[in-house]
């Protein structure tokens, strides 16, 4: 059973990464590298996500215009877009929404 749950919040969490990063970046509004965003996944949640898994997401979200990469201090730091925050503000400012949705999934019929 432990097993289970332990999976099951392993795939929320990497579902969801792409939401992670883009509430990371506009909460603390810092230059965040990838390496910031594991370490803030392992502490936050416990869970060890690879470099690979985490660095093709931030790739693809700079394609899509979501977040902007560039170099300082030898390594490489993302920051929100006007196009990442137009995405992220609706998903935060709704959830209350989004946890009672979640709920409503895991509960179980009467």
């Amino acid at each position: 059973m432990r097993e289970l749950l332990e999976g099951l919040h392993e795939r929320i969490i990497k579902d969801l990464l792409d939401v992670f990063v883009l509430a990371k970046l506009e909460k603390e509004g810092l230059p965040t590298s990838g390496y910031d965003i594991i370490h803030s996944i392992h502490k936050e949640f416990g869970i060890l996500l690879s470099s690979g898994t985490v660095y093709t997401l931030l790739y693809s979200m700079e394609r899509e215009g979501l977040i902007k990469g560039f170099w300082r201090d030898r390594k490489r730091v993302y920051t929100l877009t006007e196009k990442g925050g137009r995405n992220i503000k609706p998903v935060l400012n709704e959830g209350n929404k989004i946890l009672g949705l979640i709920k409503r999934l895991l509960r179980k019929e009467e």
